[in-house]
């Protein structure tokens, strides 16, 4: 069993320590999540695991051949490269086999004519054999389709920063190291990749090492969780659920600790008053405790809690309301003829594919993005609070108290009562010597962290939020959800997280992209298991549909088929690739002409047109359906 064990390890930051004497082991298998607020060195440990940055003290302690596979917040990529050098960027052989094939294929695909390449392809199909390469092979596609990499050849100067933590989490996921580090992996990630995600990891050869602000993912992934508290490391057994109550417990016998220690500290202290005398080996012992007990006292350290009570304006009946909106980029649709009323007091989540145009909605609701047609109307009352993706309008140069004084030295908490900067600052856990120093000096949470308060500053009616859990730790999380839930005005929130959505929103639209939206209400969680219930009877209709076709095709002749044959062709590689989509086309069809045929039963001219579309379907379904047999012999030779 391989392992890696870490002994004493220290770390600081300017005046700051990140952790100090910290030690643990590694095993196979696990699985643990590392959690703790904004700028408390959890990604400042990751890189001392990874042996990235060095520690001031300590050691790190593995076999000669373990190896690390490490997905920074902000991956490093060679600009240059296309996704799928990047990706492909590890030193095992197999890969470069890999890489090597999958360009003669595109050559050749490119060329089919040229003999050259033609001889190339054959070599590299020969080398994949030898290698045995096709079951990675296989993986590395099933990864890259399930983070939604669908252009490898792009260059990664041309992606987004999502598209490039994709990249880089397909980089380390592919290499199978025996530690795999994730620092936000869920970060930018749709539903179905995170999802799949979490499966992966469950099943993983390895070790898992995971930071994540996503607590459902932490409760099907982690076995272990680590907190790291005021340059400690705590331990704990379990998911997230687990060490929310385990945590409670330990912070309880703490604080029972510290009491103890208040009341033995008063009646050591009235005897010192008294004029106790070091006549005695037995006083001074206990003059020694004394001092030795006042030195330890009110030292014990716990999370506090981030206090957000500021007030808000108040909302009129009239918010938002778009009528036959509409929204395109290039051939990209976005808004499709969308009608739209929001509320006072609507709590709505938007969530869905990535791309899709969540992220634009929100810009035509702040008047960054004007409609293409259609109404929009903002009430006279709104105020709109918008927290970006991107922080916004943050000079790194700048010192925290500046930034915020911006908005305003004070404002009005929900009570009425006047509250300063330095007071909002220390709030949000700022503690008072940090209020001067500058914003570049701060871990990206704090960061964000600062630019939450710089938002709810300002206090807006209603609030517009994108992915706000990215980058934002458990506990400001928390606290920002029990704030929403107050808020007396409206949120609407774009999100992938589902245990934030399922505590702040209960009205959803989710983008299916090409201007689909689907409305639900109710809360996330649920839409999901109702999708996945749909998706499973669809399964099952597909399947019901495909038997009576299999028997509708033994009526029609198959092309005459040399069986010989051990393996397809390249034509027949391609045809088989695009075979099931094909099927799909016309099984969908179908159905849509008889939803036709049963809402004009009346029509008999039409009813007559659409009969015969009906049985052309049909056959070409038959005839699809017995090449999909005959092809499926020859895909595994």
């Amino acid at each position: 069993m391989k392992t890696l064990r870490a002994e004493n390890l220290t770390s600081t930051y300017g005046e700051k320590t990140l952790f100090k004497d910290v030690s643990f082991i590694i095993n196979e298998q696990d699985r643990i999540g590392l959690i703790g607020t904004n700028g408390s060195g959890k990604t400042s440990l990751l890189n001392v695991i990874s042996g990235a940055v060095n520690a001031e003290s300590g050691e790190i302690i593995k076999p000669s051949d373990y190896s690390i596979g490490y997905l920074k917040q902000q991956p490093d990529l060679d600009e240059e490269k296309t996704i799928m050098d990047a990706v492909f960027a590890g030193g095992q052989p197999v890969f470069q086999t890999i890489r090597q094939y999958e360009k003669a294929l595109l050559d050749y695909s490119a060329h089919p004519e040229d003999s050259r390449l033609s001889d190339r392809f054959t070599k590299m199909q020969a080398a994949m054999d030898q290698e045995d390469a096709w079951e990675a092979d296989s993986r590395v596609k099933t990864i890259l389709t399930q983070l939604k990499i669908n252009d490898a050849n792009q260059k990664i100067k041309e992606l987004s920063g999502g598209q490039r933590k994709r990249v880089g989490l397909a980089q380390v996921l592919i290499q199978e190291p025996d530690l795999l580090m994730l620092d936000e992996p869920t970060n930018h990630l749709d539903i179905d990749s995170i999802m799949w995600l979490q499966d992966y990891l469950a099943s993983y050869r390895g070790a898992v090492l995971v930071v994540t602000h996503d607590r459902y993912f932490l409760d099907q992934v982690a076995n272990h969780i680590w907190e790291l508290s005021f340059g400690k490391l705590y331990h704990y057994d379990g998911n997230y659920q687990d060490f929310v109550a385990q945590k409670a417990t330990r912070v309880e016998l703490a604080q029972e600790g510290e009491r103890k220690r208040q009341a033995l500290y008063k009646k050591e202290l009235a005897w010192m008053r008294h004029g106790a005398k070091a006549r005695s080996t037995k006083q001074k012992g206990r003059i020694n405790r004394f001092n030795e007990l006042k030195d330890n006292l009110g030292k014990l350290k716990v999370d506090e809690d981030i206090s957000i009570e500021l007030g808000s304006q108040r909302l009129g009946k009239d918010v938002i309301e778009m009528q036959h909106a509409n929204l395109k980029y290039g051939d990209h649709e976005i808004l499709d003829d969308f009608n739209w009323l929001v509320q006072a007091g609507d709590r709505i989540g938007i969530t869905g594919e990535n791309g899709a145009g969540k992220t634009s909605l929100l810009n035509v609701i702040a008047g960054r993005t004007k409609l293409d047609s259609g109404v929009l109307k903002i009430g006279e009352t709104v105020k709109l609070g918008y927290y970006t993706q991107q922080t916004e309008g943050i000079d790194d140069d700048k010192r925290m108290i500046s930034y915020l004084t911006e908005v305003a030295d004070n404002v009005v908490d929900k009570n009425g009562n006047r509250v300063n900067v330095t007071q909002l600052l220390e709030r949000f856990l700022f503690p008072r010597f940090m209020h001067g120093t500058l914003i570049r000096k701060l871990s990206g949470g704090e960061k964000r962290r600062l630019y939450l308060l710089k938002i709810l500053m300002q206090q807006p009616n209603v609030l517009l939020l994108d992915e706000p859990t990215n980058d934002l730790d458990i506990g400001t999380l928390t606290v920002l959800e029990d704030y929403l839930d107050d808020f007396a005005g409206t949120v609407i929130t774009v999100s992938h997280d589902r245990y934030f959505l399922d505590k702040v929103a209960d009205n959803l639209l989710i983008f299916h992209g090409q201007g689909k939206i689907e409305r639900y209400r109710g809360y996330y969680t649920e839409y999901l298991k109702k999708a996945q219930a749909d998706a499973q009877a669809a399964q099952a209709a597909k399947s019901a549909a495909k038997a009576a076709a299999k028997k509708t095709a033994a009526a029609v002749k198959p092309v005459k088929e040399n069986k010989a044959k051990t393996k397809l062709t390249y034509a027949e590689k391609l045809e088989w690739d695009h075979i099931d989509e094909e099927i799909d086309q016309l099984d969908e069809r179908q159905k849509q002409i008889e939803n036709e045929m049963a809402a004009n039963g009346d029509n008999y001219a039409k009813l007559a047109e659409l009969q015969k579309e009906l049985d052309g379907v049909q056959k070409a379904l038959a005839e699809k359906t017995a090449r999909w047999e005959y092809l499926s012999e020859f895909v595994d030779e």
